[in-house]
Order: structure tokens, then C-alpha cells, then sequence
């Protein structure tokens, strides 16, 4: 079987050797994967695809060759003895996925306030576990409240991953990554679109030689040496970076990774921070004690100066509720709403604009990305190379004052 899929990746004309298929024969045999087709697809482009712009096509050939195929565990996996199935795949028996009618069917409970209410009283009545209803919290189903199911607004509790970005809250504490900054692989073109963004001066002491001084000094001495020394030229550009991580960002952290290394090596002045989904009244530098080290947005406002150009990095994508709400924010309880806090930044940084790594055509499927582009004045460009380009030369020219609260509520309804 895998053979014929073998065959059928090269007849597609991608690159794929017989080491690669031999390394996955390997992963199956110690059972690195087991009993999920997912995993199963993931280990299969992890081990034959090395180039990230073939994965589309890997897709449709992978898709293709195993539509319509009923796999057994056996065929699959070597799997004989269906008691080794781990107990978690049976708990989640009750997961529910529904077609696109049947989501259409389904209403919210009508805004953040219904839905924050509906959870005091669900967790006063609950006594016990439910499974696929419509209600209660529990799994499947299409209950606001709970995991593998679906709602289009609602609390997550206790599943790893979402699964349809339709979580206005989520019931877990989540440990996120820090960025890597020694990144260079990839690197070049994003640090020569983001050059365009520097501002030499000169410097510091005078330490360094002025050849041209030099000569004339001399000369006019008489030709007795007279050194002549200069500060040296220095990148005048200070930078702030915010950098959204965790949930919707997981798969563009390779593409967050090169910017944030091409940027550190570019700008002497730089500062980062990180945030999750929209700015509020906290950020941090180091995500492994998030938790625990935050850094208040007013420090931030009352440490750099006005002249500091400003960067976001985030795929935009949240409820909008986050950006809109107090207490919107999808992991604590804010006072007061991310846009409140986006202005205030864009206040005092009039040079900012928001990087997206999100498809550009995407943008205007999703609301919250939309109420985002209102806030920066239409300062938004992707994660391309000639994103990059647009957004260098937004942050080049003098900008507009970001809009009032009530137009982005307006828009956002």
C-alpha cells in the first residue's frame, strides 16, 4: 500500500527518495504513530516532503490516494490487538463533527455577557458528566461548554488544541515557546526589506577615523599628520516588536522565528515583547514565566520614547470579543478591552503597523481581523517579502491618528 502512495508522490513529480520512504517504513515499524490517520498523514509529509511550499500538493496527492480507502488497523499500522488502543481515543468517542448545514443550525447564546452568565449557572447545576448534548459541559455536542464539539462562541475546558478557533474563553493554563532568535536559515530577504527601515547617526565618542578630516588637516598643517576622528555611524532606528504566540499562531512560527532573527541582527535598539491574540494590560519577554513576570503595558508607554517605531506580529484571528470586551480576553479576566490598550500604544508610537502572516485574502472572511486593520488605520500587511516592503514603508511615513473606540465597535458589529 505505501508503496503504491510512494509512486503515486513521484508520479506528482515530488521529491521524494527511497531514504525518505525507508525512514517512514522505520517510524511505522517502531510504531512511532498509532491508530490515527492524522498522525498518520503528519509523519508521512514530516518524513518524504522536506520543502514546505510542496506540502499543498503532498495534500492533494495524499488526499487523492486515500479517498474512499477503508484501512484497518492491521493495513495501517500492524495493529492486531485492538485492547492496546489507549483508553483517551475511547473517551473521545463522543466528538462531533457536523457539516457546515448543521453548524448553520446551531445558534450562540447571543454575546459575551449571555455566554459568562450561562457558565455561572451551568457550574452551579452540574453534578455530573455529560456526554454530546447541547447544554451542560461536557464533550461533543454542540454545548457552549466543553471540548470536541462545536458551538460558534463558547468556553473550552480540558482539550489540548482548538479545533475551530471558535473559543471565546479557554479553561487551561497553556505554556508557549519562546521564539528563536538565532534563526538565520531563510533570513536574508527579510533583513534586506527590513534595512530599508534604518537611520544612521553618528554617535557616541570619537573613535573613529575621518579619512577625508584627516587630509585636509594634514594638509593645512603644513603635512604634519593631524588624525581626525568622528563618532561612529550607528543605526539610529529603535524598534518595538510585540509578537503574539500560542493557539492560532502555532503554525507560522517558523516564518516568526526568521523576522524576529533578522530584526535582532538588523537593529541595535531593539525591545520585544510577546503577547497572546491582543494587546492588554500586561506583556512579557520570556514565555517560560509568563505566568509569573509580566511587564505592565504603562511601563512600556512610560519607558520608550515617542521616536520608537512599532511592530505587531500576529495573525489577528481571536473572537472579537477580545478586542471589543472587558473581560474578552480568552485566558483572564481584563478590565478593560484590547482596543482600549491598542490605541493607547498607537498613541504614543504614531509609527506602528501590524505584520500578519495570515493569507491576505483571508482577511476580510474574518472579523477580527478586520476590526484590527480599523485600529491601525489600515497599517496591516502580510508576512510576504513584499509585505515587508509595504510595512517598512508605512512606518516610514508619519501616521494618522488611530480611530475612536466607538468606530471600531461600530464596525465590528
Amino acid at each position: 500500500m505505501l508503496l503504491d502512495l510512494f509512486y503515486s508522490l513521484r508520479k506528482a513529480r515530488l521529491p521524494v527518495s527511497v531514504t525518505e520512504y525507508l525512514t517512514l517504513l522505520e517510524a511505522l515499524d517502531r510504531q512511532v504513530v498509532a491508530g490515527s490517520l492524522d498522525d498518520f498523514y503528519f509523519l508521512c509529509r514530516s518524513a518524504l516532503i522536506k520543502d514546505e511550499r510542496l506540502f499543498d500538493r503532498f495534500d492533494q496527492v495524499f488526499s487523492a490516494y486515500f479517498k474512499g480507502r477503508e484501512l484497518s488497523l492491521q493495513e495501517l499500522f500492524g495493529i492486531d490487538d485492538l485492547t492496546r488502543i489507549p483508553e483517551e481515543w475511547l473517551r473521545r468517542q463522543a466528538e462531533r463533527y457536523l457539516s457546515d448545514e448543521e453548524r448553520q443550525q446551531i445558534e450562540s447564546l447571543g454575546g459575551f455577557d449571555e455566554l459568562m452568565k450561562a457558565l455561572q449557572d451551568r457550574l452551579r447545576e452540574q453534578q455530573e458528566a455529560h456526554h454530546g448534548g447541547n447544554k451542560y459541559i461536557g464533550t461533543g455536542g454542540t454545548s457552549p461548554f466543553g471540548a470536541y464539539g462545536y458551538n460558534p462562541e463558547g468556553v473550552r475546558f480540558g482539550q489540548d488544541n482548538g479545533r475551530h478557533g471558535r473559543a471565546v474563553k479557554v479553561w487551561e493554563r497553556r505554556e508557549f515557546r519562546n521564539l528563536d532568535g538565532s534563526v538565520e536559515l531563510g533570513t536574508r530577504n527579510i533583513k534586506l526589506a527590513l534595512r530599508q527601515l534604518r537611520r544612521f547617526a553618528r554617535t557616541g565618542a570619537a573613535e573613529e577615523l575621518d579619512l577625508d578630516g584627516t587630509i585636509g588637516a594634514t594638509a593645512r598643517n603644513a603635512g604634519m599628520l593631524d588624525l581626525q576622528l568622528v563618532p561612529e555611524r550607528r543605526n539610529a532606528t529603535k524598534l518595538l516588536l510585540f509578537l503574539d504566540v500560542g493557539g492560532s499562531m502555532q503554525p507560522f512560527v517558523s516564518i516568526c522565528e526568521e523576522l524576529f532573527s533578522a530584526a535582532r541582527s538588523e537593529f541595535k535598539h531593539l525591545e520585544h515583547f510577546y503577547f497572546h491574540n491582543c494587546i492588554y494590560e500586561n506583556v512579557w519577554t520570556d514565555n517560560r514565566t509568563r505566568h509569573s513576570a509580566r511587564i505592565p503595558t504603562t511601563q512600556i508607554l512610560h519607558t520608550y520614547s515617542a521616536d520608537y517605531r512599532v511592530i505587531f506580529v500576529g495573525d489577528a484571528t481571536m473572537s472579537p470579543y477580545e478586542i471589543l470586551m472587558p473581560g474578552g480576553s480568552v485566558e483572564h479576566w481584563n478590565e478593560e478591552a484590547g482596543a482600549i490598550w491598542m490605541q493607547r500604544l498607537l498613541t504614543a508610537y504614531p509609527h506602528a503597523m501590524w505584520l500578519n502572516p495570515q493569507a491576505e485574502s483571508r482577511w476580510p472572511l474574518v472579523p477580527s481581523i478586520m476590526l484590527l486593520h480599523k485600529l491601525m488605520s489600515g497599517r496591516m500587511a502580510p508576512v510576504t517579502l513584499e509585505g515587508l516592503e509595504r510595512g517598512i514603508r508605512m512606518l516610514r511615513q508619519a501616521s494618522s491618528t488611530p480611530p475612536a473606540m466607538s468606530s471600531v465597535t461600530d464596525n465590528g458589529r
